[in-house]
């Protein structure tokens, strides 16, 4: 919990009561963020770029009831910090140097999670945030040679499991609708979900309610967020028939992505409707991060109800951070614990 005497209180317009952090994101940061009467989100960089932000299509967190115990991870589809992105480099720098000297360091790592955790660090939810960007941003595209299985007649006697199971897949994960979605009922059914853990329902939602005729129109559109939505449930439903050269080329392609992140995104506004409070926030090393409080009900509220808001955001952001690093930490030891 940040000292009170940490928190800034400006007043800058009648229905604007923004609380700066100290330790903000870096440019361009919130100069202003004022929530306007027509029910829309204000916003002001520091770089004077102005940008208005429709409040019903932000992401809402009223209808979620945190749980501290659940094994599920909670997901906010939030910028990555600069912070986070030097670490990624500094890390991707030790990590070479090491290479270069240590040939044990080559060891290739078994899982996808452990990859990619080897060079983000962090927890589950840098998992998903960095594979949900770098498939959005295009950089990791699922459909790359690499990822296509090769033509053969020849079959393993006795049949495994997993010919059984993929010898129908074009790709080494299940890179058509019709294919995923059986692979999912079948692994519901078997209680192998494990996958998916921490994948936020949404997700698996709208995955499980796209035809592939409705998914190729998606890409039509050009409706990436969407895609690279339905696309996470689809490669981490494949994700245990990965190859070691599929894991370091999603490895790779994941890095470059979060290496050439652009810092001039549009902040991300969450909007927590218990506390008509919207939140803007960042991914760093550690978690989650506030770095932006506007109320919109500042003028009918003290300052202590506004002290003790705060306090609640960020006592419960800090409890999400807790709860998804023991997500990730169970997901990698159910993988090596057997």
């Amino acid at each position: 919990m940040k000292n009170r005497s940490a928190w800034v209180i400006v007043v800058l317009l009648p229905l604007l009561f923004p609380i700066p952090l100290i330790g903000q994101s870096p440019m361009p940061s919130i100069r202003e963020m004022k929530w306007g009467r027509d029910y829309n989100l204000h916003v002001k960089l520091s770089n004077d770029s102005n940008y208005v932000m429709d409040v019903r299509g932000l992401y809402h967190t009223g209808d979620q009831v945190f749980d501290p115990d659940n094994e599920n991870a909670t997901y906010y589809p939030v910028s990555l910090d600069e912070e986070f992105i030097n670490y990624i480099k500094h890390r991707k720098l030790e990590q070479e140097n090491q290479f270069s000297v240590d040939s044990l360091s080559k060891q290739q790592p078994k899982t996808l999670w452990s990859a990619l955790n080897r060079t983000l660090g962090g927890g589950y939810i840098h998992f998903v945030n960095c594979l949900v960007y770098s498939i959005e941003s295009n950089h990791l595209y699922l459909a790359d040679p690499i990822m296509k299985r090769p033509i053969t007649t020849w079959k393993p006697k006795p049949q495994t499991k997993t010919y059984k199971r993929t010898k129908d897949w074009e790709y080494y994960i299940p890179y058509d609708q019709k294919l995923a979605i059986k692979e999912y009922k079948k692994r519901k059914k078997e209680g192998d979900l494990r996958d998916l853990q921490g994948v936020p329902g949404k997700f698996i939602d709208l995955f499980l309610n796209t035809s592939q005729k409705e998914y190729d129109q998606l890409r039509q559109e050009n409706k990436r967020m969407i895609l690279a939505q339905i696309d996470l449930v689809r490669l981490l439903l494949g994700a245990k028939y990965l190859g070691a050269d599929q894991i370091n080329f999603i490895q790779n392609r994941v890095t470059t992505a979060v290496l050439l992140y652009s810092l001039s995104n549009l902040p991300s506004i969450i909007i927590f409707d218990d506390y008509n409070a919207a939140v803007a926030m960042t991914l760093d090393s550690s978690g989650y991060k506030i770095d932006y409080v506007v109320f919109n009900d500042f003028d009918r509220i003290s300052t202590e109800e506004q002290d003790r808001r705060i306090g609640m955001i960020e006592a419960m952001i800090e409890a999400i951070n807790e709860a998804n690093d023991r997500v990730f930490k169970k997901k990698l030891s159910s993988y090596y614990g057997q």
